[in-house]
């Protein structure tokens, strides 16, 4: 398994040590305390227990809400999504800025309140009316689907990024029981596409079947000319061993999670991948959407299934193309109010087109956006 899934085995009993200390802690506290002003200062867990305690007030009491900085980590994939939609947020824009809060888009939500203020409004939070100031600021930071699952499983941070399953993650774990206690939002699509080098494009090489895919990442296939293309080596690119992007290629074009690929070289980040393929003369990458340049560095190559060839621009959101894979943005236990409040902001028509769709992946159809934002509807927190 990954080095991601193997440190998983190292969490369960620290987060329940967690789990117990934080609860004798609370009760401490609740014998000396008479409410205070619920000051938050101190540390992640100190956080997640506070948060229980002001989940218990009611809308108006905007003063006890919890107001630490919300923390998100994990997916290269999902990062530019939730990554975008932190930096909307913590710049708090007026009603009208053209640039990040449209008058026709504060219109349609009826507010002429700022964007961050107006949608933490909505759970209760008091609007600060204040540029670069939002009710609470969102840090996001990038690393692996893996790390982003476990970072939710320690309570390390609020929101973990994947762009694979926390099921495939921790499959033939000791961690299959944590599953219980996560909670899924599902923000957006990504369609996974190949891509090549430019050199390759330019051959006029345009489309490979799924057998082929299949027999370059085993290294049956080696040459390009093998596949139409020209006399010339691949060289087969791939992301790091156990990131959500290389956990679902394998398992969604060999049937197996695990299964035994064999690419040249691995990438700890799409962004390094992409680089990479642009530096090479005859490369192939499978790589999120958000990093495709089709007149650029990374032209997308199609691929053909049963007859049916899947483009780039086209149709890689059908469910039938097997490497479209669903985007997560993981919490733990009970979503809380302020991780409701940032998710209920990506998963809005307005963080849907600008995050998701501005970023190149696909938004959720209408069916699919219903249910995830009945799971951090406002009213859950009244």
């Amino acid at each position: 398994m990954s080095q991601d899934s193997t440190r998983l085995s190292e969490y369960v009993s620290r987060r329940k040590f967690i789990a117990t200390s934080g609860a004798a802690g609370i009760a401490a506290v609740a014998g000396c305390s008479s409410g205070g002003d619920g000051d938050d200062g101190g540390d992640g867990g100190t956080t997640v227990d506070s948060e229980s305690d002001q989940e218990t007030t009611s809308a108006g009491q905007s003063s006890q809400m919890d107001t630490s900085v919300l923390t998100g980590d994990g997916s290269s994939t999902v990062f530019p999504i939730t990554n975008t939609a932190a930096s909307y947020w913590n710049s708090n824009p007026e009603a009208g800025d053209g640039d990040y809060w449209p008058s026709e888009w504060a219109d349609e939500y009826g507010t002429d309140m700022r964007l961050a203020d107006y949608f933490a409004s909505l759970y209760g939070y008091e609007p600060t009316g204040a540029r670069s100031d939002p009710p609470f600021r969102v840090s996001i930071a990038l690393s692996h689907s893996g790390t982003g699952v476990e970072g939710v499983m320690e309570e390390r941070v609020d929101i973990g990024d994947a762009s694979s399953s926390a099921e495939s993650i921790l499959a033939g774990t000791d961690e299959e029981d944590a599953l219980d206690s996560i909670v899924d939002h599902v923000v957006g699509v990504d369609g996974q596409p190949l891509v090549v080098s430019h050199e390759i494009a330019e051959s006029g090489l345009e489309s490979i079947t799924l057998g082929e895919l299949q027999d370059i990442y085993m290294a049956e296939i080696t040459n390009w000319s093998e596949v139409g293309g020209p006399d010339r080596e691949i060289l087969a690119l791939g992301r790091a061993d156990g990131s959500g992007t290389d956990t679902a290629f394998r398992n969604n074009v060999y049937g197996d999670p695990n299964a035994p690929i064999q690419p040249d070289q691995r990438f700890g980040q799409n962004q390094q991948l992409a680089q990479a393929v642009e530096q090479a003369d005859n490369a192939i990458a499978y790589i999120a959407l958000a990093f495709v340049e089709p007149d650029g560095a990374t032209p997308p190559l199609d691929l053909v299934i049963d007859g049916t060839t899947y483009a780039y621009g086209e149709n890689l959101g059908a469910k039938e193309y097997p490497l479209s894979r669903d985007l997560h943005a993981y919490t733990w236990e009970d979503t809380s109010r302020k991780e409701a409040a940032f998710i209920n902001f990506c998963l809005s028509d307005f963080g849907q087109e600008t995050f998701v769709a501005g970023n190149n992946y696909f938004q959720l159809p209408a069916d699919r956006l219903e249910t995830e934002r009945e799971k951090v509807a406002p009213s859950n927190y009244e």
